[in-house]
């Protein structure tokens, strides 16, 4: 079976990034993906250059932060920063169109700062929201990238990162004992979403999950990957 260890939010902050490579150099952390409004982007962007056996996606944005482009305000409230929670679903065309603006500008920053993309996926797993199905589809074949499984995309076989998903990795230690549950799933492929992090000043100001990162980074570098794993 082939094992993807995905850490989300590189480039959130400094801590967060530096927990991601220490889980990488000293863990399991095998694949990444870049928050491109991050407070630490730059940061990340030179970190990740520097450690090219850690292959990186892109974290596309939609419910966190500032947006890139500076001309879409049908995707944000008054004080400029996003106006989506998690939970929104239904979105107008005009909308849709502005998220399409947004999201290739994202990717393009990425692609400008010198990185190759290695695959997509989203914070909140907004991608796999119904009315973006066809957006990330398109951006996933332009781009020629895989995309993290959403139950929205499971018939898109071919364009998957993985065949499944694993989102139950916790900060807690049931997760020491990850690779016998994932031993269980039925597949030959699976992603398991962490995310890791060193907790700094930024993170407490910005995000509700920050101790637990910590405590994720511990478990991640005390696991041993067994033989069955490709």
């Amino acid at each position: 079976m082939k094992v993807i260890f995905n850490a989300d939010d590189f480039g959130l902050t400094n801590g967060v990034t530096d927990g991601i490579i220490k889980a990488h150099l000293n863990g399991v952390i095998n694949s990444t993906t870049l928050m491109m409004n991050g407070k630490a982007v730059d940061y990340a962007i030179a970190i990740a250059k520097q450690t090219p056996s850690l292959p990186i996606g892109i974290h596309l944005v939609l419910t966190y932060g500032k947006p890139l482009c500076t001309d879409v305000p049908e995707l944000v409230n008054a004080n400029g920063d996003f106006k989506f929670t998690k939970d929104i679903q239904q979105l107008s065309p005009c909308e849709i169109k502005q998220i399409e603006q947004e999201w290739r500008t994202q990717i393009e920053a990425f692609r400008s700062a010198g990185l190759t993309l290695n695959h997509i996926d989203s914070h909140h797993h907004v991608h796999g929201w119904v009315a973006l199905k066809d957006l990330i589809i398109t951006l996933a074949k332009e781009y020629h990238v895989p995309l993290r499984y959403t139950q929205t995309l499971k018939d898109e076989k071919d364009l998957l990162y993985t065949d499944k998903l694993w989102a139950r990795f916790s900060n807690n230690n049931d997760s020491l004992d990850v690779f016998q549950q994932l031993k269980k799933v039925k597949t030959d492929s699976i992603e398991v979403i962490t995310h890791p992090g060193i907790v700094d000043q930024d993170l407490r100001q910005i995000s509700s999950y920050v101790d637990q990162r910590e405590q994720e980074l511990e478990i991640l570098c005390q696991l041993n990957v067994p033989n069955w794993v490709n």
